[in-house]
């Protein structure tokens, strides 16, 4: 049991087989045919990409950045070494994965251009909301936060006044991530599109 747990990657396996059968198994309830189960499979990989993506931006403005001040100097490296790198790559693909999982959501639901384009009604504008407001943090993610972080840790050359400035501008974007992820997940989790 042990072994089982402690490899992640069989963790990963097991509880997306687990789900594909849960899918499977209530096929009849969210619809019937192939369009049903895409749906299904599409949604569930959007919640589960979202989940990691706010789960990590949560970590990082709740956890991580307030703790790095507390860190002795000489233990700094193995956040900014190991563990600030590996969250980041989660971070941004989990965020990108999100993004290309709701479009595809909506785009299979026919309500894509109406979603953005903001000319839907009800939960079709709440949705288009969300997504505009996803779309700014994805943004913040690729091309704000995280050619900064690489400069803060040391994964590009830049001086240490460039660090100074790329470290304010990634907490500038993250928390504007953080204020604009509240009222996108009311939007998300609102709309009842399904």
């Amino acid at each position: 049991m042990t072994k089982f747990f402690g490899n992640l990657h069989a963790v990963l396996a097991v509880g997306l087989v687990a789900a594909i059968v849960l899918i499977a198994s209530f096929t009849g309830w969210t619809g019937e045919g192939a369009k049903a189960i895409t749906d299904d499979v599409f949604r569930w990989l959007h919640v589960f990409f979202g989940i990691l993506w706010i789960g990590l931006l949560y970590y990082l403005n709740f956890v991580q950045v307030p703790t790095m001040p507390a860190i002795p100097a000489d233990q700094k490296g193995a956040i900014t070494g190991h563990i600030a790198p590996k969250v980041l790559f989660f971070f941004r693909y989990a965020a990108l994965l999100t993004v290309v999982t709701g479009i595809i959501v909506a785009g299979h639901g026919m309500y894509l251009g109406a979603a953005l384009s903001l000319s839907g009604t009800g939960g079709v504008l709440l949705i288009g909301i969300g997504m505009w407001l996803a779309l700014i943090m994805a943004f913040n993610v690729w091309f704000v936060i995280w050619p900064a972080q690489k400069k803060v840790l040391g994964l590009v050359e830049a001086s240490p006044e460039h660090k100074a400035k790329a470290a304010t501008r990634a907490l500038i974007a993250s928390r504007t991530n953080v204020l604009l992820s509240l009222p996108m997940l009311y939007a998300m989790v609102s709309a009842n599109l399904g």
